[in-house]
């Protein structure tokens, strides 16, 4: 016996060639009980039965290959019929009807696959939306799509970001937004260096954060009036507004290297003539308080490690010791938490 499941490629399953294989060796039988001799239930096999005839590779005994009187009115149930005999077609009229019908089938998959080009401009939607400005230049309308690429932009900086950004205030939520991944870009030592606009300073939050990333390791600088708006990521792709006078209207990509010599040439112009922050802001006013020496030590421990338990453990104290000096460098630094307090030890330089 050949081995079942050849004709699949034809578009048969292997039990509907079992069944074709066993009325080609028994031809004028029935099909009652074959479930027994295939070692399968009725339902597959009945439903094995049923396409078989439906594809014309079973007949009833007597009907015609063109579907005469002699045929079942229902194609399918052919052979459900008690001492109903099935013949099998023909081998050459059997593998022809199959080909014929996998041939149809596989015409239609190809008209499917050839017609969508529009997945084309779809996908290259999720690149960006934006068409192309030409050498190396690509331009964003979306506002949208033009943070999720300053957001990528910053995600995969190795080395630089360069910025100068004329805004005068920051809301809460762009902070909420930039502080993680700034913080991500300075843990991995990428040298942020960034010009402001000097009215930013008049807005206590702006200020707190902007002094939040100097603390942190970012340069800023800040300038009485500055108009450009330039980012320049690892000195190869600059963002820039398309229209200076009008964000709205969306922001030129450029990694073409001439186009971007001349941002960072521009930048480091803006750069120069700017003052620098903490000459502006004057270093922190000392404190009245300061920490005890194991307060010191559980400051550095905070700093150190993510549970009080492990802190409590390396000091040598109880835990309910150790958050009780926790509490106390909270409250002598003013801090709302404690990475709030890391920053703030960090700019009095007592870590």
């Amino acid at each position: 016996m050949n081995d079942a499941g050849s004709m699949g490629l034809l578009g048969l399953t292997a039990m509907e060639e079992r069944v074709y294989r066993h009325f080609l060796r028994n031809p004028g039988t029935t099909a009652e009980d074959i479930h027994l001799l295939l070692h399968a239930s009725q339902d597959v096999v009945g439903a094995a039965l049923r396409r078989l005839t439906e594809l014309g590779l079973l007949r009833r005994a007597g009907a015609t290959a063109e579907g005469g009187a002699e045929t079942a009115e229902d194609p399918a149930a052919a052979g459900s019929e008690a001492g109903a005999t099935l013949t099998a077609a023909d081998p050459e009229v059997a593998v022809g009807l199959l080909t014929d019908r996998r041939l149809s089938e596989l015409h239609h998959e190809l008209q499917q696959v050839t017609r969508p080009r529009h997945l084309v401009a779809e996908l290259r939607a999720e690149q960006g939306a934006h068409t192309q400005a030409g050498g190396g230049v690509e331009r964003m309308t979306n506002l949208a799509q033009i943070r999720d690429r300053i957001d990528d932009l910053a995600f995969f900086a190795r080395e630089e970001i360069l910025s100068v950004e004329p805004y005068r205030a920051l809301t809460r939520e762009n902070i909420a937004h930039a502080r993680p991944l700034d913080s991500r870009c300075l843990r991995r030592g990428v040298h942020i260096r960034s010009v402001v606009l000097k009215d930013a300073l008049d807005d206590p939050a702006t200020a707190a954060y902007l002094r939040e990333l100097n603390a942190q390791g970012a340069r800023i600088r800040v300038a009485a009036d500055i108009a450009e708006r330039v980012l320049v990521y690892d000195r190869h792709t600059a963002l820039v507004p398309a229209d200076p006078s009008d964000t709205s209207r969306g922001a030129l990509v450029a990694q073409e290297p001439g186009l971007v010599a001349s941002i960072l040439a521009l930048f480091e112009k803006i750069w120069d003539q700017a003052t620098d922050l903490t000459d502006l802001l004057g270093a922190p006013a000392p404190e009245s308080e300061s920490l005890t020496p194991m307060e010191l030590e559980v400051l550095k421990s905070m700093c150190r490690v993510t549970k009080d338990e492990i802190g409590a453990r390396e000091l040598g104290v109880s835990l309910r010791t150790y958050r009780r000096h926790v509490a106390d460098v909270l409250r002598t630094l003013n801090a709302s938490n404690r990475p709030h307090a890391a920053l703030l030890a960090r700019e009095r330089g007592w870590i």
